[in-house]
């Protein structure tokens, strides 16, 4: 059966999802997208930190929880997300958040192996539309890239290896959740942790940011790429706790659709949006449907 809870949850961070891959097209234009990780993280830190303070003044914690929400954070929120956001400022939101669309493949075949769940063949055939999806949006992203030039391979490369990372992240979170930790604890270790090491890493390598050096106007995108980020985290995970894995990433990832959409209509002079990427990420939410359904 169906958790229409998690559907519901699923359903709001599939919006906010896509508000965060247009944010993160607008900041992208002329900003790094390392310093746009950095604030991003930023935000997502300083709201989710009080909240756990908040609704779970007696945590259950344990090592185990920590090492999972730790080792969530490195693969996504940092790895994954670098990759994601060097993704869309190559080749733009509207090809490169259905490309990522691809992680309910990676997704559910490593909840099967890492948390036993049970897949049915409808989510199979919903998978299988969903890869068909990702195939043409790659192939109408190698013809007629933003601006109207082919495509680098290396665009479309990137969201879809971001697509992998991220599906390894709900498995460490669902590792770190059945320990007895809460959604807002484990949000808060997971971007604490990914945070730590990217901060160190901009350090090591003097690319840190200076305090004042990211001109207003475009810090504005930045933060509000931020707060997106921060209400898709907290619905996903919202999802997780209480629905399987294989139910929450599939309909989250109807998301492309409310990107496309926006895309046609906002971002016309720098996203390129074509009847075969239209059919494309129509077959994609079709088969995050289908699995949702399937469940």
């Amino acid at each position: 059966m169906v958790s229409w809870l998690g559907v519901a949850f699923a359903v709001g961070a599939a919006v906010f999802l896509a508000g965060q891959a247009l944010t993160i097209r607008v900041a992208t234009r002329r900003g790094s997208s390392a310093d746009v990780l950095l604030v991003v993280m930023g935000v997502n830190l300083a709201v989710l930190a009080p909240l756990a303070l908040v609704f779970d003044p007696d945590p259950t914690i344990t090592p185990r929880a920590v090492a999972a929400f730790a080792a969530a954070g490195i693969v996504g929120t940092m790895l994954g997300r670098i990759l994601f956001y060097s993704g869309i400022k190559r080749i733009g939101a509207s090809r490169a958040e259905p490309i990522k669309a691809s992680m309910p493949l990676h997704a559910t075949v490593l909840a099967v192996v890492f948390l036993g769940e049970v897949v049915t063949a409808e989510q199979f055939a919903g998978v299988f539309l969903i890869v068909a999806g990702i195939a043409l949006i790659t192939w109408d992203g190698s013809r007629s890239g933003v601006g109207g030039e082919d495509t680098p391979w290396i665009g479309l490369a990137l969201p879809l290896v971001a697509a992998v990372l991220f599906a390894l992240e709900p498995i460490f979170a669902t590792i770190g959740l059945r320990e007895g930790t809460s959604v807002f604890l484990g949000l808060a270790i997971k971007t604490g942790a990914a945070m730590a090491v990217f901060t160190g890493y901009l350090a090591v390598t003097r690319s840190l940011p200076e305090p004042g050096s990211i001109p207003s106007s475009e810090l504005r995108w930045y933060v509000l790429a931020g707060v997106m980020s921060t209400g898709f985290l907290l619905t996903y995970y919202a999802g997780l706790s209480v629905s399987r894995v294989g139910i929450v990433v599939p309909i989250m990832q109807t998301s492309p659709l409310i990107v496309l959409a926006v895309s046609a209509v906002f971002l016309r002079e720098s996203e390129r949006v074509t009847g075969r990427l239209l059919f494309a990420v129509l077959v994609v939410v079709l088969g995050a449907v289908t699995v949702t359904l399937g469940g």
